[in-house]
């Protein structure tokens, strides 16, 4: 469905010739707005819980069935969803540039349901191999059982089309990549594709879909975990597979129904009313971790800053070509003289830094990344512990006053260690 089609739940998008005409921002902000009735209405569409959907007769629920056979979005039951479903996937698509809108409970189920709709027995996918980590284990759990292979390989060092195979049936992406956000030459790597026919699939948490819109570089399938920076609040579960084309949506469609998939209204009604004010936060975001980054690049205590926006990363020249704006994700590793329990002791001394595993709420986490995870990736060539900070919305004066006291406290620990 295009992102300014009326929707079929009885909450259409603003009149697509005026969406067409508008800025990002006002699109985003419109779409999947409800109409007024009775000359009023609620400027949000209304949480519309319901497991079950009545009809008015028989000829209406075949009716229902068979404009859901042909792929209309219309809900014969509550797995289906309704209005506030409807409204958001509108959001998404019109965010994402795409055709169709599936909502999951989860980042990593959405990733799941491209991987399961796509892929069958026999089948072989090409992985960038600094991809989120879960995405092994569904491999090596779920995948492999299904006699499934995926082999995974570095976008930036090995040549794609010659790993490609004659049963390669999707290549799935991710960029910036998990961890060390390597920047992925997008529309090369998918006019490679797109020449041989094989489907592209990206994970695009990182910027949002607000700052990268990998479906206008060739991708054919963009996933989120609006967990992230679409709720905005570290309050929901939820993840988005948005396509490119009727086929593909058929194609996820079919996988989609068949596993059950489905969300609450309440979280839908969550992630909408997140996706209103994500362009005023992540602008806030990128301005609070472009502050620390630049900060963190002139510490005697860190070797290296992975974040896209400095010039002296190695994607930068990418980023600024294929994105708008950079998230609040920075990463860095610490100075050789560091041991591994002095870059714990340095996490935990950090005070509006809470320690935790997601990211893209409004507050500030601190974590160490998992040595084993960074060896999946082939671009890292490290030995020190590596700290991930995602930057909330506090004062970054204050956020960077508390990372120099943890700092200090490094160095004092440091100090004892060598003097003793």
């Amino acid at each position: 469905m295009s992102s300014g089609a009326p929707s079929t739940s009885g909450t259409p998008n603003t009149p697509s010739s005026h969406n067409e005409q508008a800025g990002p921002s006002t699109r985003l902000l419109h779409a999947g707005s409800p109409r007024l009735h009775g000359g009023s209405g609620p400027v949000n569409v209304p949480i519309v819980r319901t497991s079950t959907v009545r009809f008015e007769n028989t000829a209406a629920l075949h009716d229902h069935h068979h404009r859901r056979a042909d792929g209309e979005r219309v809900a014969s039951y509550g797995r289906h969803g309704l209005d506030t479903h409807r409204a958001l996937e509108d959001a998404v698509t019109s965010l994402e540039g795409g055709h169709r809108a599936f909502l999951t409970p989860s980042g990593l189920s959405a990733i799941t349901l491209v991987l399961i709709a796509l892929l069958s027995p026999g089948d072989h996918a090409l992985v960038a191999d600094s991809v989120y980590s879960p995405v092994r284990r569904v491999d090596s759990t779920l995948l492999q059982r299904l006699g499934i292979t995926l082999e995974y390989f570095s976008p930036s060092q090995d040549d794609l089309a010659a790993k490609i195979r004659d049963n390669t049936q999707l290549i799935y992406l991710e960029s910036p990549s998990s961890l060390l956000y390597e920047v992925l030459d997008l529309p090369a790597l998918t006019a490679i594709a797109r020449a041989r026919g094989i489907p592209v699939a990206t994970d695009n948490t990182w910027s949002a879909g607000w700052f990268h819109q990998p479906l206008k570089l060739g991708a054919n399938i963009s996933i989120q975990a609006a967990t992230k920076y679409i709720a905005g609040h570290s309050d929901v579960m939820q993840g988005i597979v948005v396509t490119d084309s009727p086929q593909l949506s058929a194609r996820i469609a079919t996988a989609y129904e068949a596993l059950g998939l489905t969300i609450g209204a309440d979280d839908a009604y969550l992630a909408l009313r997140g996706i209103r004010t994500l362009p005023v936060r992540l602008a806030q975001h990128q301005r609070h971790a472009t502050a620390i980054a630049e900060w963190l690049q002139s510490h005697p205590k860190v070797q290296r800053v992975f974040y896209p926006a400095l010039p002296s990363d190695p994607g930068h020249a990418l980023w600024k070509r294929d994105f708008t704006g950079a998230s609040g994700l920075i990463s860095f590793e610490l100075s050789h003289s560091i041991s591994a329990q002095e870059a714990d002791a340095f996490v935990d001394a950090l005070q509006y830094f809470a320690i935790g595993a997601s990211w893209g709420g409004y507050e500030s986490l601190a974590l160490i990344a998992a040595p084993e995870r960074l060896r999946e990736h082939s671009i890292w060539t490290g030995t020190q512990p590596v700290v991930r900070l995602h930057i909330g919305l506090e004062d970054p004066v204050d956020l960077i006053t508390d990372l120099a006291q943890a700092f200090d406290r490094l160095s004092g620990r440091e100090r004892q260690r060598l003097a003793a």
